[in-house]
């Protein structure tokens, strides 16, 4: 089958054909994220979606419910394919939680599509015949994905513009437009071939979107690429990190009983050698511990935080994640937050950060008295779910500058990676991703942690559980890191700062303005185009 002929069928495909033909094109995309990274699969898979499009004129309606249906089954296949990793954390207490796997795998992406959905048949609303009908699904789906990551508290997970950031020198373009700018960008160029296939008595110049787009592409990568050789890794002075990544089993993290073995392991491999010359926890400065480190409450175990002090140098400060129980108490139902203590070489409390944004029904069930009726909880059982603190704060710590405190998921949305007020030296990202098990998740979040260093000009420095922990410096290089699904130690300098760059200084305003330009042309265009009808 010639290629022309191939299009022509995808064009007219009809019924379950242009379902699967869908559906597996956004599956499809998924090889575009972490850990595979091949996007320049994308060049195959959006130009189909625009013929899906294209094909869609044959509905009602001027075929905008034909769009937002195969708009829908894209996004459901991108969905299944790249957030199947979310069962796993069913499966951590399958007895309880088990039965709800295949409403997570297939509910999510089935409700995350509606939004690509509504992308499609929006840019079926603007579609003109061309090329123009590529710049109107880059602002329509680049407006969608916007909604996703914002929508019902947001998911912007596996936005489409992080298919640019896999090769660090196109990723250095979120310091300009951060990843929503990327996600306009990326559809846009990866679209750009399905011009390739019109006819050339409409379309006079039909290689000229490739051209652009593959134009587009390598001028990035060039300013990329001189903005890397322009910006050495500098370290801070007399900050030295240890990162502890245990490796622990999710089921050990919330036994009680097992509280004394969880701190035996985690002192000792805190204060393990990691080299020749290395002589453990003494070594540091800075000990950082993942999130919800514990299987109680770390303040009110007497025994564990003398472990801790003994553990402490004269010079060296602890930073860990922990659950702190909200005061005052109530015995009858009591309340958490999910939390980094910052700890002084004698034990004591320096600095306290709650975390802001917590994940829907991970920490707390929406709609929880009418769920709870039915049985459901929080998949980390805390009894009436997490607290959210009450607003985002820098931690003061002891012997390094003020840092900006990310609580596992938070670190997904550029939004949270904007401080307030004073301008933090750093990032400390603790998660633990140990939910997911050896899957692409723990990845894929550690791709969208090293974009927030990019967007805002900060390093960034993250403890897992179970990987990828690492130091990351504040153009996006790993300057080191620990494997997924291994228990070690890293030690590693503190990167500097860098000067805020335009993303860090205006947000999304670049983005919004590029996409407002590219949607007053497309809208002129349409408009040309009905005039000439008429």
């Amino acid at each position: 089958m010639t290629a022309k002929r191939l299009v022509h069928a995808v064009v007219l495909a009809w019924g379950w054909r242009r379902w699967l033909t869908a559906f597996a094109a956004g599956a499809l995309s998924a090889l575009a994220m972490a850990p595979f990274d091949a996007w320049p699969v994308l060049f195959l898979t959006f130009p189909v979606l625009v013929w899906l499009i294209d094909g869609a004129a044959a509905g009602r309606w001027g075929g905008v419910l034909v769009a937002a249906t195969t708009g829908w089954w894209f996004g459901f296949g991108y969905f299944v394919a790249g957030l199947y990793w979310i069962g796993y954390a069913f499966l951590v207490d399958a007895r309880t939680f088990g039965w709800l796997m295949p409403f997570a795998v297939i509910g999510l992406p089935a409700l995350l599509a509606i939004f690509t959905g509504l992308g499609a048949a929006a840019a079926r609303l603007l579609w003109t015949r061309g090329a123009n009908r590529i710049l109107a699904l880059a602002v329509a789906l680049s407006a969608a994905e916007w909604l996703r990551g914002h929508a019902l508290t947001g998911f912007p997970w596996n936005a489409f513009g992080y298919a640019l950031t896999a090769p660090l020198a196109l990723a250095q373009s979120a310091s300009l437009v951060g990843i929503w700018g990327l996600t306009f960008i990326a559809i846009a160029v990866f679209a750009s071939p399905a011009a390739l296939a019109d006819d050339p008595a409409e379309t006079r110049r039909p290689w000229l979107p490739l051209a652009l787009g593959v134009a587009v592409l390598a001028g990035l990568a060039g300013w990329g690429s001189w903005r890397l050789s322009h910006t050495p890794t500098r370290l801070v002075d007399k900050v030295h990190l240890r990162i502890m990544q245990p490796n622990l089993q999710q089921d050990a993290r919330f036994n009680y009983a097992a509280r004394q073995q969880v701190m035996d392991r985690y002192i000792a491999l805190s204060d393990r050698p990691s080299g020749p010359h290395s002589l453990g926890a003494h070594d540091a400065t800075h000990l950082i511990w993942p999130e919800s480190a514990f299987p109680f409450f770390l303040t009110r175990e007497p025994n564990a935080l003398a472990q801790i002090a003994k553990l402490l140098a004269p010079k060296t400060v602890l930073i860990t994640g922990a659950m702190r129980l909200a005061e005052p108490v109530d015995p009858t139902h009591p309340r958490a937050f999910n939390s980094i203590y910052v700890f002084d070489h004698d034990g004591s409390i320096a600095a306290l950060y709650d975390k802001v944004h917590l994940v829907p029904f991970g920490e707390y069930l929406p709609l929880a008295p009418l769920l709870e009726r039915i049985g459901l909880q929080v998949l980390t059982k805390q009894q009436n779910g997490f607290l959210a603190g009450d607003r985002r704060r820098l931690l003061t710590i002891p012997g390094a500058p003020p840092a900006l405190p990310l609580i596992c998921y938070e670190a997904i949305f550029p939004s949270e990676a904007v401080p307030t007020g004073a301008r933090p030296g750093w990032i400390i990202n603790v998660t633990n991703d140990g939910w997911f098990g050896i899957s692409t998740g723990p990845y894929q979040h550690f791709q969208q942690a090293r974009l927030r260093a990019i967007e805002q000009g900060l390093p960034l420095v993250r403890a897992a559980n179970t990987g990828i922990s690492g130091v990351i410096d504040p153009v996006g290089r790993v300057i080191s890191s620990l494997p997924l699904g291994r228990e070690g130690v890293l030690d590693a300098p503190l990167p500097r700062p860098i000067g805020a760059p335009l993303y860090a200084r205006v947000g999304d305003t670049t983005a919004f303005v590029i996409i407002a330009i590219a949607f007053f042309a497309v809208v002129r265009r349409r408009m040309s185009a009905s005039a000439k009808k008429i």
